[in-house]
């Protein structure tokens, strides 16, 4: 059991996290045809935009209601209702996700009610699903922002269902945000290696994987999961819930459409991605693929191969609590010592870890414990950069963002291949610093040799001790 620490300083000095409308929008962007609306400052949605087409290097759909010094106080529900009507009427997208920013929550803006003054003053547009989320910003942080999308996407969109397993071949997927395009691509086809198909929720994996169109530029999302996969989720024969910041999503939806759900914490690791297959093969009633099976054995390779780089080795980690979860469960397991933990909010899910501790803070005080344990390893997003730098250790970058790598978003970390190369990734940081032992120099050494070159060796050096017989 980790003991959770809070943080008592008066601001953040180095701040680790991202915001909650960027979480939602994010969960937004993995919908087809979707655009994900921040009722906020320009300020707001233009600081979010950045750093999505930094970390996916593509053009990223997301608007504003502009919100002003007038509108602030005065009043900005004209604001939300007249942007709603201009994207329906221009754009029409089947999905518009509303997110609320620090700057409307701080106003105290009723978005529910501004989307049913939208309705009545617009009923021509009653085709466009609008899914209202409250995000503030100074609470919380990315994933808790997707996570609060997610469940007002299943609120709004999944009916209550009386066909559960009408579609037998037909899982659920609800995908946490520290998943990546890879990994959601990953996960899709460990599915499919059983026969089932997967309606993955929200599929960053369809619209953020960095593939080419014919579309020059489109205002909504290419990819991800249409609305009628989502209204059909209480047709399905089961729910796979990867994360535990999902858990209120996935109670909702079994409590709406009665779907039995499986939950993992992660799917990195032997015993993760061991329950995985599992549940697949008892969800398909049919045996493990020896193509999996191979992958497992490969995987167990690797653990042979590495943990004598990564054993006993002092390891910083910093991450929002699904993805620090994920990480320290699956290095702890390889003999890693987790010297600093640190997550910008806390979830309960933190206390179970098997690690000492959980600071709830800042890159500071990940620098701080790193610095006074002697952490040989950091492993965070690129806001670490400078951290490590101080540090003098190596940055193995991991979460959002990553503007300094590029691929980094299309990284897979889970399944039995994405934990391999993780593990072979991390074991070469590990090797980098380690530098040979000096010669030893006999007091008796005669220095005139050195200047004299190198000679050719009349005996044969022991390839063990390195030394001369």
């Amino acid at each position: 059991m980790a003991e959770i620490i809070q943080s008592k300083k008066a601001l953040a000095v180095n701040p680790l996290k991202v915001s909650q409308p960027v979480g939602a929008s994010l969960a937004f962007l993995g919908l087809a045809r979707s655009l994900p609306l921040m009722h906020g400052s320009q300020g707001c949605t233009a600081f979010g935009k950045v750093f999505f087409v930094r970390h996916f290097r593509e053009p990223i759909p997301l608007q504003t209601t502009a919100m002003d010094q007038v509108s602030t106080i005065m009043g900005a529900d004209e604001n939300v209702i007249e942007a709603l009507r201009t994207l329906s009427d221009k754009s029409k997208p089947d999905i518009i996700g509303l997110v609320t920013t620090g700057l409307s929550e701080t106003q105290g803006t009723d978005i529910k009610r501004a989307v049913k003054d939208f309705r009545v003053a617009h009923p021509e547009f009653a085709g466009v699903a609008v899914v209202p989320v409250n995000t503030p910003d100074y609470v919380g942080c990315l994933e808790s922002g997707y996570a609060l999308a997610i469940e007002a996407l299943i609120d709004t969109l999944v009916p209550a269902s009386a066909v559960t397993g009408k579609r037998p071949k037909q899982v659920n997927v609800l995908a946490s945000a520290m998943l990546t395009p890879g990994d959601i691509e990953a996960v899709r086809e460990w599915i499919e290696a059983f026969g089932l198909r997967a309606v993955v929720v929200p599929d960053i994996g369809d619209s953020l994987d960095g593939h080419l169109t014919d579309a020059e530029y489109s205002a909504l999302t290419l990819g991800g999961t249409p609305r009628s996969e989502i209204e059909i989720m209480g047709e399905s024969a089961a729910t796979l819930v990867i994360g535990p910041s999902l858990h209120k999503a996935a109670d909702l939806l079994k409590t709406r459409t009665g779907v039995p759900d499986w939950r993992f914490a992660g799917l990195m690791g032997l015993e993760d991605c061991d329950a995985f297959t599992q549940a697949l093969a008892t969800i398909s009633g049919k045996p493990v693929p020896e193509r999996i099976d191979r992958h497992r054995a490969q995987l167990q390779d690797a653990m042979v191969d590495c943990h004598f780089m990564l054993g006993f080795a002092r390891l910083a980690l910093a991450a929002d609590p699904d993805l620090l979860g994920m990480q320290a469960r699956f290095l702890a397991g390889m003999g890693a010592e987790i010297v600093s933990a640190v997550s910008p909010h806390k979830h309960e899910s933190l206390a179970g870890l098997p690690i000492a501790r959980v600071i709830v803070g800042d890159l500071e005080d990940m620098e701080k414990e790193a610095r006074a344990n002697d952490a040989q390893l950091v492993i965070a997003n690129s806001h670490a950069a400078e951290t490590a730098d101080r540090l003098g250790l190596p940055l193995f970058r991991a979460g959002f963002p990553q503007y300094d790598l590029v691929g980094g978003y299309a990284r897979t970390w889970v399944g039995y291949r994405g934990t391999r190369q993780a593990l072979f990734d991390l074991a070469n940081l590990m090797l980098r610093q380690h530098h040979e032992l000096e010669p030893y120099r006999s007091i008796y050494w005669d220095d005139a040799r050195d200047r004299l070159g190198p000679r050719e060796p009349h005996v044969s050096p022991s390839p063990a001790a390195g030394l001369v017989h």
